[in-house]
């Protein structure tokens, strides 16, 4: 009865409309900078859509390393919201790429590779007109709650423009939403150069 009172009496203090607006205030901040203009941590981001894992990657031929590390890969709901709509990404969209070394043999697991519970580094991609070329990378490190944009020309720019699926971004290793992308033919040409049949699968 107590319980229903206090519902109740939420309902006539806070009105539906005054409700939600309460709690898109509290919402995780998805895109912020400082005054001195570097950007702020998204240090909820984990709340975010998590799109993809990958295990030992690198863009570069070389021998595999001995402690492959994760990559886990986040994105702000509104972008990720855009993209479904529009298979591309809006002015505001934050990336996040979190590091974290690998295990084997980890507690219980006798055969597999788990990832480990400390963060090695996070670098962010970001979306904003008001940057350099519209995108822009930012890296933290060492619990930093801000960070400088990564200036160009550097090689995470031109890597990215030279072999990402979509505008920027590598959308090609994000299963969920590659096929989309596809069927709203907002595939790359650089990327459809180099894989000649990504606009024709199924």
């Amino acid at each position: 009865m107590v319980r229903l009172l206090a519902v109740l009496m939420c309902a006539l203090l806070f009105p539906a409309g005054d409700l939600k607006k309460s709690e898109a205030a509290t919402l995780p901040t998805e895109l912020s900078y400082a005054a001195d203009g570097q950007m702020k941590f998204p240090e909820h981001y984990r709340e975010w859509i998590y799109l993809t894992s990958g295990l030992g990657m690198s863009y570069t031929p070389g021998a595999a390393a001995d402690h492959p590390m994760f990559d886990n890969v986040f994105v702000n709901p509104t972008a990720y919201r855009a993209f479904l709509s529009t298979g591309t990404w809006p002015d505001s969209t934050v990336m996040v790429l979190e590091l974290r070394g690998s295990e084997t043999k980890a507690s219980i697991d006798q055969r597999g590779t788990s990832q480990s519970p400390g963060v090695m580094g996070i670098e962010v991609h970001v979306r904003d007109a008001k940057l350099p070329g519209t995108w822009g990378f930012f890296e933290f490190g060492d619990g930093a709650m801000t960070a400088k944009m990564t200036p160009r020309p550097a090689t995470c720019y031109t890597c990215h423009e030279a072999h990402a699926a979509v505008d920027t971004t590598f959308a090609q290793f994000y299963p969920t939403l590659i096929g989309l992308a596809r069927e709203k033919k907002t595939l790359s040409a650089a990327y459809l150069k180099e894989m000649p049949r990504a606009g024709t699968k199924p």
